[in-house]
């Protein structure tokens, strides 16, 4: 009873009209055959890569940098949130064209399991667009790294991330500087006065591998592993650049020589001999493998598609199945949909506000087609896309997204939803085509007591049915 239900509803990102009919025959099976292959978005979109913004950028940057200097000379003073700021303007139409792009895959897709997986790694891997270096770069870290990895080995997706420009941006690891490196020897030579921040190592990025996205916060590591690690890893940078910083293609992952701290490291018990940009990579292929990293990211899996408390036994069989498989995405896929824990019938799960929009517009059958209401609906819900507050992401609990205020901007959403795409919708079929036996008898008739179409969808997209999975 009700697994087609749970499978659409929980594993997915809401139904559209005749997905509860594609699943009923074999939910489990229609869940294992959307973990195959890389994960496109579902309607072909010309995005921009991110080596031509981030190009963009830099001649924008160049561009502010001479209106400082022409007003310098004229004793005019510029501001950064003037209404003509070059590095604003190039990186906003990408920003909203990664926004449009990813709420009209939502709608969509007909693999919205897979599609909900790229949301959670994402997620995971989060980086922020209000940091100004990745406004209009932020969505290609998803596409770029997370789309084509999301069903391949986890060790895969996470150098693919790592190795994002977006993410080293986001860190700061462009800036990491090894003290013995050449670089730093050469200037001591000189006697330079170089800008501080190209001379020390930055742990951001090292940090938040350990703490964030392999190991965990408890993982087992120390102060001076984050620090040996960041020294492992300086000289991941990103293309371009000018004088000593100049090299590779603008935009791309760059591995500066010059910048590396040189010399074999000890991390974590095990020494990693210095073979350039491989003695990182032989640590995240190491991290992507050890029992910790297995513990977290179940836990996070089991906490994202199950409970908010994750039942211990779910966590462990799909901790067992990326140990025992080396991180094979798809089976730990597949140890999660096999939980019993997972087919309970209550639904525990509240909506974050992506989660019930994109189920909105499933159930709605609307495509998006103007980037502004997709950024104004998920800022009035307080989840703008791209710029979780933090490198741990947006919360994935109840808590932080069922307060008084946060439920009446649903309220005022879903009316202004209802209002605009009632026409020819009957609110109770609608209710059998969202949710299937999920629709209660006292939501049914509340909807048919409803005194139009209109305040029906509303009460639809408001009702306990449909704002939990």
């Amino acid at each position: 009873m009700l697994q087609t239900e749970i499978a659409v509803l929980r594993f997915g990102l809401g139904a559209r009209p005749g997905d509860l009919s594609a699943a009923a025959g074999d939910p489990r099976g229609w869940l294992l055959a959307q973990i195959k292959g890389a994960v496109p978005l579902a309607m072909p979109t010309p995005l921009a890569p991110s080596e031509q913004i981030f190009a963009e950028l830099q001649a924008a940057r160049d561009a502010l940098q001479e209106m400082k200097r022409e007003a310098a000379v004229h004793g005019a003073t510029t501001d950064a949130n003037a209404a003509f700021n070059p590095v604003r303007d190039a990186s906003q139409p990408h920003y909203r064209a990664q926004v449009l792009a990813r709420a009209q895959s939502a709608a969509l897709t007909t693999w919205p399991f897979a599609e909900r997986l790229v949301h959670f790694w994402t997620n995971h891997f989060a980086v922020s667009a209000d940091k100004g270096a990745v406004f209009g770069v932020a969505g290609t870290l998803e596409n770029e790294a997370i789309r084509p990895h999301v069903n391949g080995r986890f060790g895969d997706l996470l150098t693919a991330v790592e190795q994002h420009p977006a993410m080293i941006a986001f860190l700061d690891n462009q800036y990491s500087v090894g003290k013995d490196s050449e670089l730093a020897r050469r200037a001591a030579r000189r006697a330079s006065d170089e800008p501080r921040r190209e001379f020390g190592i930055n742990e951001n990025l090292a940090r938040e591998i350990f703490e964030l996205h392999t190991l965990g916060v408890n993982g087992g590591y120390t102060q001076t592993d984050v620090t040996t690690f960041a020294q492992i890893i300086s000289g991941w940078s990103i293309g371009g650049g000018k004088g000593r910083l100049a090299g590779g293609t603008p935009g791309k992952f760059y591995f500066r020589d010059n910048l590396h701290e040189p010399g074999p490291k000890t991390l974590l018990g095990k020494t990693y001999y210095d073979s350039g940009r491989g003695q990182g990579e032989a640590v995240l292929a190491d991290l992507a493998a050890h029992p910790a990293t297995a513990h977290f990211i179940a836990t996070k899996l089991v906490r994202h598609f199950v409970a908010d408390d994750p039942p211990p036994a779910a966590v462990d069989r799909v901790a067992r199945a990326f140990l025992k498989t080396g991180g094979d995405l798809p089976h730990v896929y597949a140890a999660l949909i096999a939980a019993p824990e997972a087919w309970n019938a209550q639904c525990t799960k509240f909506k974050t506000p992506e989660d019930f929009v994109f189920s909105t517009l499933r159930a709605l059958t609307v495509t998006p087609q103007k980037p502004g209401e997709v950024v104004r609906s998920f800022e009035l819900l307080g989840q703008r896309q791209y710029t979780p507050g933090s490198p741990a992401g947006w919360p994935d609990t109840s808590k932080s997204w069922d307060g008084s205020d946060a439920l009446l901007r649903r309220v005022l959403w879903a009316s202004r939803v209802a209002g605009r795409y009632e026409r020819g919708i009957d609110p109770v079929d609608l209710a059998a085509s969202s949710l299937g036996a999920y629709a209660r008898p006292e939501t049914l008739a509340a909807l048919r007591r409803a005194s139009s179409a209109s305040q029906g969808v509303a009460l639809l997209l408001m009702s306990p049915d449909f704002q939990r999975r």
